[in-house]
């Protein structure tokens, strides 16, 4: 598991899948969504860096293993 894996790379690797980022408003702070048709990811982001917890990226890690990568 990478301590350095951004924000960035986390979005190429859900556009990689055909996600879209979307911001869930204006009232969202930091919570984004990652959607695709009725799938979607919901994840802070991160701040006031850009790398992600490793937490969050094992959670991306394993969404996409259970629901895309089937």
């Amino acid at each position: 598991m990478p301590s350095d894996f951004t924000f960035d790379e986390i979005i190429r690797v859900f556009s990689y899948y055909g996600f879209v980022l979307s911001n869930k408003g204006g009232t969202s702070g930091s919570r984004v969504a990652f959607v695709k048709g009725d799938e979607s990811f919901l994840m802070h982001k991160p701040h006031p860096g850009n790398v992600v917890k490793k937490g969050t990226l094992k959670g991306v890690g394993d969404y996409l293993a259970t629901k895309v990568l089937i």
